[in-house]
């Protein structure tokens, strides 16, 4: 006796579409046009976002599959990263290889004045006198233009260097990765020894003042 059963399975699809965010510039982030099957509003560091996620399933083939957008670093621990000329918020142009034969805390963050980027920055300005006594120089970096960097910078009182990576070419050539399947610049820090070499890579987009606990344990271990 033969027995036959055919089943058949709706793949399942819900998206996700963003809403605002504080972090992206007006007009940076387009709103897809979608079909919501399920979405659902959260607030992260002032941040409103819904969450969408494709997925597709085959059965018949036994596999399963998601598309992601992957970012892997370029720059790691040990390697030594591309040096760069780019204007601080005073428009001079500045250079990594200034640095060398000192420590540097080199942040890269998404925007000024944003939540987080604002939260973070106020936090090595309040630590940056552990900074000085561990020999390190803090560099912030971002797309902002100088004069965005030299408002921000004034506002917060903030005694240390920010680059202007407009078009965020530095950003690419360090790899650093995107949060958010690429729609949010990353937020990462590094600790560069006295000999140009990366020690420590730290990325976490939601807790900044985490970036300056990390880099200055790494610091009083060097």
């Amino acid at each position: 006796m033969a027995l036959s059963t055919s089943v058949s399975v709706a793949k399942p699809c819900f998206s996700v579409n963003a809403i605002s965010n504080p972090y992206c510039k007006p007009g940076t982030m387009d709103s897809p046009s979608v079909k919501i099957v399920s979405a659902g509003d959260s607030q992260l560091f002032g941040t409103k976002i819904s969450i969408s996620i494709s997925i597709t399933r085959s059965l018949s083939a036994r596999t399963f599959q998601t598309r992601r957008m992957i970012a892997v670093a370029k720059v790691s621990k040990g390697s030594v990263p591309p040096s760069f000329n780019l204007k601080d918020q005073e428009g001079r142009t500045v250079s990594l290889s200034k640095f060398k034969g000192k420590a540097v805390v080199l942040y890269f963050y998404p925007a000024d004045e944003t939540p987080g980027c604002t939260k973070e920055a106020c936090a090595f300005r309040d630590s940056y006198e552990k900074f000085k006594k561990a020999g390190a120089e803090v560099i912030g970096i971002s797309g902002d233009g100088p004069e965005s960097h030299k408002a921000f910078a004034k506002k917060y009182r903030l005694p240390f260097t920010l680059l202007s990576d407009e078009g965020d070419k530095i950003r690419k050539e360090w790899g650093v990765p995107g949060d958010f399947f690429g729609s949010l610049p990353g937020r990462e820090t590094y600790v560069i020894d006295k000999n140009g070499v990366v020690q420590l890579v730290y990325n976490n987009q939601f807790q900044p003042e985490k970036h300056i606990d990390e880099t200055l344990k790494m610091l009083q271990s060097l």
